[in-house]
């Protein structure tokens, strides 16, 4: 018998200070994932970050974005969702990585996130550099290929970086390669800066990927981007990745590749209101880079912007009931 939802709810702030206790996700429970039962939404954090090429420190980002949870309260306020209300939440803590190698993270990350997809969880997943979402997906998205709503100042289909094929320039283009993802379901939003070369771009555009960048986002507008990203990913199951690059650089200092020129807080949220109704088999906030920041700024950005992910899965998942 499944336990009802009102089991799952957060610790009540009248009753225990929100700077008090151990910090989980929005003062989620606790709970391991061998022991996850009736969950419908599990909070993971993935503390890795041995794919960045430049600056480090984001292994630390998942305790991090916990810590800033704390002030979010339950209920959204623009869309009227409380997803403690409609669905079994808890955090499950962090997937195991290894230190010191990449294999060997990508191996037991994606044997955990087998064990998520298993469960019938859909996973919010606190980064972590971006490199981790491909064996977030290798679990997830095991048996068909899904699509993707991505924001990011970078389109991450590179195909190597100084030989590397994994590291977090890289993760997108491996996913469509191993059938993770459907290219043609794929919408990236918010290119811009520097390149490499004018040709960064031309692998993801010829595998149907459509790309948005920042220039295009001002000249289209919040609510046709937001109707062209229904329209990319459809009816079927997708992924959405928050990159906090996305961010204008004066949002998120705290990362490994601040770009300026991008998204307030407004736009970011705002957009992914306007993805209710999505069937969001999971979601990642991801390069929050604790060292990196200014009085947690960043890593109190992405909390609230895992709250709005977290309103989008809790929705999904009442929706598939």
């Amino acid at each position: 018998m499944e336990k009802p939802i009102s089991d799952f709810a957060p610790t009540d702030a009248n009753r225990v200070p929100r700077y008090a206790d151990v910090a989980t996700f929005m003062r989620a429970k606790a709970i391991p994932l061998e022991q996850v039962g009736d969950i419908d939404v599990g909070i993971v954090g993935v503390p890795f970050d041995l794919g960045t090429v430049y600056r480090m420190g984001s292994r630390h980002g998942p305790a991090s974005i916990r810590e800033q949870s704390r002030t979010i309260k339950p209920v959204n306020f623009h869309t009227k969702t409380a997803p403690y209300d409609i669905a079994r939440i808890a955090d499950l803590g962090d997937a195991p990585v290894h230190p010191l190698s990449l294999d060997v993270s990508f191996e037991i990350i994606t044997d955990w996130f087998n064990q998520v997809r298993d469960h019938g969880v859909r996973p919010l997943v606190l980064g972590g550099d971006h490199t981790l979402s491909l064996p977030v997906l290798r679990g997830l998205a095991r048996d068909r290929a899904v699509g993707m709503i991505q924001f990011d100042a970078h389109s991450d289909t590179s195909d190597e970086i100084r030989g590397s094929k994994l590291n977090h320039a890289t993760p997108f283009r491996r996913a469509v390669e191993e059938g993770l993802l459907d290219p043609k379901r794929v919408i990236q939003i918010g290119l811009r800066g520097s390149a490499y070369s004018a040709d960064d771009y031309t692998w993801a555009r010829s595998v149907g990927m459509t790309l948005i960048t920042m220039d295009d986002f001002e000249e289209k507008g919040r609510a046709a981007v937001i109707e062209e990203a229904r329209s990319v990913v459809g009816d079927l199951p997708a992924y959405l990745t928050f990159d906090i690059d996305g961010l204008d650089a004066s949002f998120c200092p705290g990362t490994g590749v601040p770009e300026p020129g991008g998204f307030s807080m407004r736009d970011a949220m705002v957009i992914l209101r306007g993805l209710q109704g999505i069937d969001v088999i999971g979601a990642d906030v991801v390069e929050v880079s604790p060292p990196l920041d200014i009085a947690d700024l960043t890593a109190r950005n992405a909390a609230f912007l895992g709250f709005e992910l977290l309103c989008l899965l809790a929705s999904a998942s009442r929706d598939k009931h």
